[in-house]
């Protein structure tokens, strides 16, 4: 059975809300953590656990655009039986977080395995923070910031959606995935965050909801759900504080504090691997 603590499920949902929606991917943080809290990182209790806590960050990110998720909502129910409502912005963007979810939806599924198995790796993880922050790095430095919110396209949500998937990949950082492509896409920083926001709830929720039916029992005669329960409780509340943090800090910085940090990292679990203070997995 693998134990898990309420105070080691509050720290990991510490670590979990802080991660989710910063560039810094919170799989690789997740997996960091629980490695130096001494957990099998690719047992399948754990690895539910993992992705079920992440419905905390999910209902943060629900309750702080609550306003705009109803507004959006409701177009988008009045513009299926209203065709003056089609034309109008919300109803728009409705469709686009809608078909820009399907990619993650088919692969992650498809996927879901090798995500939660083999990819479960801290040399996975060093090499996609290392080498996701170049692509980082190239975004800010194309990124015209050219295009406002009621720019956004069906195009945009689809390319941020496909790109979406390769954040499958743990370390990749899926905020850092979407957000850069937003950015390649000439989308204004903050737009671009936005967007990842909306397109990370079918996404993180759909993830949520489907490890814990099906690793149901798994949590049950593992983890336990008091403990996960915890880990939900407190990455919901990291997660409303670092929505709001991002959101301030994005309209007059760019990325590259996040860029050292990820190479930082990745290099000193490199580091660590290469002289044998650490395993992979």
């Amino acid at each position: 059975m693998t134990d898990i603590s309420i105070l080691e499920s509050a720290l990991l949902g510490v670590v979990e809300g802080l991660t989710e929606f910063l560039p810094v991917s919170s799989t690789a943080h997740l997996t960091i953590a629980e490695k130096a809290l001494d957990l099998p990182i690719d047992d399948k209790g754990v690895t539910a656990f993992t992705a079920i806590i992440q419905m905390g960050a999910i209902a943060a990110v629900l309750v702080y655009f609550a306003k705009d998720i109803v507004r959006i909502v409701s177009a988008w129910v009045a513009g299926l039986h209203r065709p003056e409502v089609r034309g109008s912005f919300d109803y728009r963007f409705a469709w686009f977080v809608i078909w820009g979810s399907v990619p993650i939806g088919v692969i992650g599924f498809l996927l879901r395995d090798l995500v939660s198995g083999s990819l479960r790796n801290l040399w996975v993880v060093a090499v996609a923070l290392i080498g996701w922050s170049a692509v980082m790095v190239l975004a800010e430095a194309r990124a015209t910031q050219a295009r406002p919110e009621k720019s956004t396209t069906l195009k945009d949500a689809l390319v941020l959606g496909f790109v979406q998937c390769i954040a499958l990949v743990p370390g990749i950082s899926r905020s850092g995935a979407t957000i850069s492509a937003g950015l390649f896409r000439g989308l204004d920083r903050v737009t671009a965050t936005r967007l990842s926001f909306f397109l990370g709830i079918p996404a993180l929720a759909g993830g949520g909801l489907l490890e814990g039916v099906t690793q149901s029992k798994e949590i049950a005669s593992t983890v336990g759900w008091a403990p996960t329960a915890v880990g939900i409780v407190i990455s919901f509340i990291v997660a409303y504080v670092s929505i709001a943090w991002l959101l301030k800090y994005v309209a007059g910085h760019t990325f590259a504090a996040f860029v050292y940090y990820r190479v930082a990292v990745g290099g000193i679990i490199v580091g660590l691997l290469w002289g044998g203070a650490i395993t992979a997995t």
